[in-house]
């Protein structure tokens, strides 16, 4: 029950390296990141389908990494740390960890927790709450009811992962759908103003609901809805 990907958060080089070959001996395709930012810029961050993580980093803190990833992602979250502090357990819990593992911790009880959580994932078997594009008002609805107000280039966007069905959305169809140009001369103009729209509509979704966030990107190919959505 070991997930065929996960990334590796931690600065300390030597642990990280033979954790990664002791889980990559067990089939998982470890990406080790020593700087959480690192981790964020990388061409898809929430495409794992684990997360190891460590709490004092480089770049932005672990705990606010956690709350990070559990934005965009349900992905299974363990923390390996040596961070002993009386408040750190509720933490990390509290900010979306799945469990918590103190440092010195050998490589086979990281192997069992990680396959724990992941057998629990994997055995939820729950169907995922649709989210519904309204037409007429220009509201996308979230399924715990929140409306979120969207604009006309936003609904065209929505409308292009309506007609997806789940799959991905190459840039180029967006970029199309919305008016920006796909010249060459135009090419680094068009996707920055895609990224720039993709991440205000995230942000406004994120402003209305506490649930995860379905709109996520696809490295080099582009952006999927990856939550049942409809229009009416």
């Amino acid at each position: 029950m070991l997930p065929k990907s996960l990334a590796l958060i931690d600065d300390d080089k030597e642990y990280a390296e033979f954790l990664a070959q002791y889980l990559q001996e067990q089939g998982v395709r470890v990406d080790v990141f020593s700087d959480s930012n690192d981790l964020l810029v990388h061409a898809d961050p929430y495409g794992y389908q684990f997360y190891l993580v460590d709490l004092m980093l480089p770049g932005i803190d672990g705990v606010d990494l956690i709350k990070l990833l559990r934005r965009r992602t349900t992905a299974g979250l363990v923390v390996v740390s040596g961070r002993l502090a009386p408040e750190v357990f509720k933490d990390v819990i509290s900010a979306g960890a799945d469990m918590y593992l103190t440092k010195p911790v050998q490589f086979e009880q990281v192997a069992l927790a990680i396959k724990a959580v992941n057998r629990r994932i994997s055995g939820n078997g729950q169907v995922q709450a649709e989210w519904r594009l309204e037409r007429r008002t220009g509201q996308l609805v979230a399924p715990d009811g929140a409306r979120v107000d969207l604009s006309d280039i936003d609904q065209a966007l929505m409308e292009c992962f309506v007609e997806a069905h789940g799959e991905v959305v190459s840039r180029d169809t967006l970029r199309q759908r919305i008016g920006k140009p796909d010249g060459k001369a135009d090419d680094q103009e068009a996707t920055d103003g895609l990224n720039a729209t993709i991440y205000r509509l995230r942000r406004r979704i994120e402003r209305a609901t506490p649930l995860l966030v379905p709109l996520q990107s696809k490295s080099r190919v582009g952006y999927v809805f990856r939550a049942p959505l409809t229009a009416a």
